[in-house]
């Protein structure tokens, strides 16, 4: 008899946990550097916003996940994500009821395993969950992989704007997802 025992997914997803903010971070960094030549400056923005999660998290309104494979070695990160509570760039109010996507990394040896889908749609239930009625995030229109994922889970391009930042000239592009 054949064996009928379901092969093991690919990988995990799970909140996170010390250590995993500082490896975003740095992968981050390292990431965009490698693929698009972005500067250091995109590294600190990224501990920024890191800094900004670690010291308001509020577990019954954001989270942050995890990708991992097990291997013989140990777990592999494959990827993260975060959803914040969105807030006023100028003020930093909170804005009631908008979660904010933030930090989306799939390492480039991850890519087409579904880790990006898995993050994505793993924010979405979370913040549905938690009572959000709207999503918001910011990208560049260069990360065409992202940009896919977030257009399959139904997010819409909003707004656009040019802007000079991390050593290039990038398109900034805010997209918006209703629950």
């Amino acid at each position: 008899m054949p064996d009928t025992a379901p092969t093991p997914a690919p990988f995990a997803l799970r909140p996170h946990a010390p250590g995993d903010l500082g490896w975003l971070i740095g992968r981050h960094g390292a990431v965009y550097a490698q693929s698009f030549g972005w500067t250091i400056a995109f590294e600190a923005l990224v501990a920024r916003i890191a800094a900004d999660f670690i010291e308001r998290f509020d577990p019954t309104l954001e989270g942050c996940w995890i990708a991992e494979r097990a291997t013989p070695a140990g777990p592999q990160r494959l990827g993260a994500v975060c959803l914040v509570q969105a807030r006023d760039d100028s003020t930093q109010a909170i804005e009631p009821g908008v979660g904010q996507l933030r930090l989306l990394l799939v390492e480039p040896a991850a890519r087409g395993l579904g880790v990006g889908s898995a993050l994505v749609a793993e924010c979405q239930r979370f913040a549905k969950q938690a009572g959000y009625r709207q999503m918001r995030l910011w990208t560049q229109s260069c990360l065409l992989d992202a940009r896919r994922i977030y257009a399959r889970a139904g997010w819409h391009l909003v707004d656009t704007e040019p802007h000079h930042s991390f050593g290039q000239d990038l398109l900034g592009e805010r997209w918006e997802l209703t629950l």
